[in-house]
């Protein structure tokens, strides 16, 4: 008799631990579960993080063409639709690493300022100035553009900013062309962004012109160095000028 109430308390206790030993099991499955589905939705909410912050640029673009700040009246309206839409673009694809771009519009005079950096997401001009043109492209009045070394002419189209060096007119701007058979060929024809003794206002009252690089964007001398360490390491230039054969083929601006 008493070895039968040992072997069910035996039995009961053995069913206990089994039990707790179960509970256990599914507490850790559980606490598991729990665990991955909170990585799951922290990695969810950075992925949407990622994602709005990649569109924000966009939107924000866009609604500079909507409601173009004050700031902004100084471009012509084409111009700039242009390069939102090529800013927009560019950064979908990853292009770009700023929210900075800088608008050349080479369909003005080289005596006009025609150049401006502005910051997107703000929609402010940071700066608005002279830039010369490559001499091969024309007087005061730039009309020819080329992408062939030797031609000492400007390239239009999108490009994106590199790294920086000291060369022989002092801190340049390295740029990579976007558009193959438009510039691709950029920073082997070393076309970059310098100061010039010959960009000024001075300059142009004189000579009824600015004078010109061999296909740089150059600047004055007292602002290229301010200028190109805010555009430095992956920000936009958009160069324009109303030429058919680039407009139509550009995958930035077509459409």
């Amino acid at each position: 008799m008493i070895g039968e109430k040992r072997a069910a308390m035996l039995k009961l206790n053995v069913g206990k631990l089994t039990f707790i030993q179960k509970f256990f099991q599914v507490k850790n499955i559980l606490q598991g579960c729990l665990v991955v589905c909170m990585l799951f939705g922290s990695t969810v909410g950075v992925a949407k993080t990622t994602n709005s912050e990649s569109t924000k640029e966009s939107y924000q673009a866009l609604s500079l063409i909507k409601n173009t700040p004050k700031d902004l009246k100084s471009i012509n309206p084409r111009v700039l639709k242009l390069a939102l839409k090529a800013h927009q673009k560019a950064h979908s694809l990853g292009l770009a690493q700023k929210s900075l771009m800088t608008i050349i519009d080479y369909s003005l005079p080289s005596t006009q300022r025609r150049l401006w950096v502005v910051d997107m997401t703000k929609g402010k001009v940071m700066y608005h100035t002279l830039v010369a043109h490559g001499s091969g492209s024309g007087g005061n009045m730039a009309n020819r553009f080329s992408d062939v070394h030797g031609s000492l002419q400007s390239s239009l189209g999108v490009f994106v900013t590199g790294k920086t060096y000291q060369g022989k007119h002092g801190l340049s701007l390295t740029l990579h062309g976007l558009e193959k058979g438009i510039n691709g060929n950029a920073a082997s024809r070393r076309i970059v962004v310098h100061g010039a003794h010959y960009v000024n206002e001075n300059t142009a009252g004189k000579l009824g012109r600015l004078g010109r690089s061999w296909g740089c964007p150059a600047l004055d001398t007292r602002l290229a160095r301010p200028i190109i360490q805010t555009i430095k390491d992956g920000s936009l230039v958009f160069a324009y000028y109303p030429d058919d054969k680039w407009l139509n083929r550009s995958k930035f601006v077509s459409g």
